[in-house]
């Protein structure tokens, strides 16, 4: 009987590694990558073990949260950088065929570093999509493909590129790496008027668990569907997403304007929040930071409320919707900013005044901290004794942040299930943060201060289930186990993510990775696989 090639590769390296017992794990995967792959694998350049000299800077070059790449943290045996599409498929084919736990990152945002660490299963590997990170804009078609490993600012620039009045609406943070970006959803400031990055995609190409290179047409609609919002890493490997460009004007309009609790912060908060997402134009969006800062008259600690504002229009035409909306801001043509769409993409993401849109060419993020994050989504305005309250509990904090973040607009014109995001219908999304600077600095003096706060929040967010973004990974509502997947703990965080979705989700997991290859703490979870019948 002739074995297909694949299967008689397999059986050659394998009684290779049998009769050479010094043949490691690593030797067998090379060789198998490159038995695999399409074009040659330049090794020196694309293949790192601990001992290599640049392996420490190539796992850190991405990951923003510094709690997960301290030496403690359990580290991944080999990361691969492929520079074609076929060396991810040889990567999955191989370490699918040696038993070798693998995770994909494509930019290290990842709250809770699942794309780098694994904290439940090890040896792993990392396949890091860094290098694949072409951007391909047709402004004719209105579309362009783009790859896992660019960062959302190079799309933006390469849109901006060939057009002024071209745009995409996805993340704010402009290092996240596209691939997973997108997975979960992907908000950002023309969210109101376009709805999210994972609304405005037409096509995609995936590695799947077979090692098959698929587009939308291949893959199915409900692998299409699992993969714009059904979270990172659970069903293959996105390579491409072919998104869809939307207008922009040639004027956007942004502006930040601050208060402090001294200057009526809360009562203004808590009037942002009955208009924000249900009474202002779909084409201005107004989120608030809140954060400590120090009293400009008396130098005491307080609590500053920054609304910061990008409006798809000219000052004149701002300042009027304004004034019937959200007359309380008393914002002034002086607080305003007239410039391009792609300007406006620097003021939002908080770049120095003045930086030149090439900045986003740099890809990499150049903020590096330790913190903890969680989220949370809001349907009924917060009561001023409540924001009271939460003033009291941001005040015993070192360096905490808040980012409420509005609703509305486009985004609850659209079904719950039109994809797997489905925090439609709610006001506002929370994001809570606590940041350190150093290791070992009081975390988890920092991290029950975080959980405290979240405690303190459960009357005031949604309720059963208690909403939360999945792009926010936060592994304190419940974790995945390799070999003990309870799925009534998994609907602990699924629902919070996805909620009626999740069932959905499972069954499609089910159908395309029933074995469970592509998992991490909170990826997916099939059900379980058939017991097989013995004889008595």
């Amino acid at each position: 009987m002739m074995l297909p090639n694949s299967l008689l590769f397999l059986f050659l390296l394998m009684s290779s590694s049998l009769a050479q017992p010094t043949s490691s794990k690593q030797d067998m995967l090379i060789q198998c990558l490159t038995y695999h792959s399409k074009v040659p694998i330049p090794f020196s350049t694309t293949f790192f073990t601990p001992n290599s000299s640049a392996f420490t800077t190539i796992l850190a070059s991405t990951a923003d949260n510094l709690r997960y790449i301290v030496p403690s943290v359990p580290k991944p045996e080999f990361i691969f950088t492929p520079t074609h599409d076929s060396q991810v498929q040889a990567a999955v084919i191989c370490t699918k065929q040696l038993g070798i736990h693998l995770r994909v990152r494509s930019g290290g945002h990842d709250y809770e570093g699942l794309s780098y660490v694994s904290q439940i299963e090890t040896p792993f590997i990392v396949v890091d999509l860094a290098k694949l990170r072409s951007v391909n804009v047709d402004i004719q078609q209105n579309t362009a493909w783009i790859q896992a490993g660019a960062t959302i600012g190079e799309v933006y620039y390469r849109i901006a590129e060939k057009s002024t009045t071209h745009g995409f609406p996805a993340g704010v943070c402009t290092s996240l790496g596209v691939g997973g970006h997108i997975t979960g959803g992907a908000y950002g400031a023309m969210m109101r008027k376009y709805g999210l990055a994972a609304d405005n995609v037409v096509n995609a190409r995936i590695v799947d668990v077979n090692g098959r290179n698929l587009d939308r047409e291949a893959m199915g609609e409900d692998l299409f569907w699992a993969i714009r919002g059904g979270g990172g890493a659970s069903f293959g490997i996105i390579l491409w997403w072919k998104i869809k460009l939307v207008p922009v004007p040639s004027t956007v309009t942004v502006f930040t304007v601050a208060k402090t609790l001294e200057q009526g912060g809360t009562k203004l908060l808590h009037k942002w929040q009955q208009v924000a997402a249900t009474e202002l134009d779909e084409d201005l969006f107004i989120r608030v930071i809140i954060q400590l800062t120090s009293d400009s008259k008396s130098g005491k600690k307080t609590v500053a409320t920054l609304y910061q504002g990008q409006f798809l229009g000219g000052v004149e035409r701002l300042l009027q919707v304004m004034q019937t909306g959200f007359p309380e801001l008393s914002l002034t043509q002086k607080d305003c900013t007239e410039t391009t769409w792609i300007k406006s993409v620097l003021y939002i993401a908080n770049y120095p005044s003045g930086t030149q849109p090439e900045i986003l060419l740099q890809g990499k993020s150049t903020t590096k901290i330790y913190y903890k994050a969680k989220s949370d989504f809001v349907k009924d305005p917060i009561p001023e004794t409540g924001l009271e309250g939460l003033r009291k509990r941001l005040m015993k904090e070192t360096t905490p942040m808040m980012i409420w973040t509005p609703y509305g607009g486009m985004m609850s014109n659209i079904s719950e299930s039109a994809i797997p995001f489905p925090h439609r219908t709610v006001l506002f999304k929370i994001q809570y943060l606590t940041i350190w600077q150093a290791a070992n600095q009081n975390e988890a003096k920092h991290i029950d201060w975080i959980r405290k706060l979240y405690s303190y929040m459960a009357p005031y967010v949604t309720k059963s289930p208690r909403q939360a973004y999945v792009n926010y990974r936060d592994l304190d509502l419940g974790i995945n186990k390799k070999s003990n997947i309870s799925f009534i703990k998994a609907s602990a965080w699924g629902n919070r993510y996805f909620k009626d979705n999740f069932n959905r989700l499972i069954e499609i997991k089910t159908k395309v990775d029933p074995e469970n290859f592509f998992r991490h703490e909170q990826s997916i979870p099939p059900r379980p696989l058939p017991a097989r019948r013995t004889r008595n």
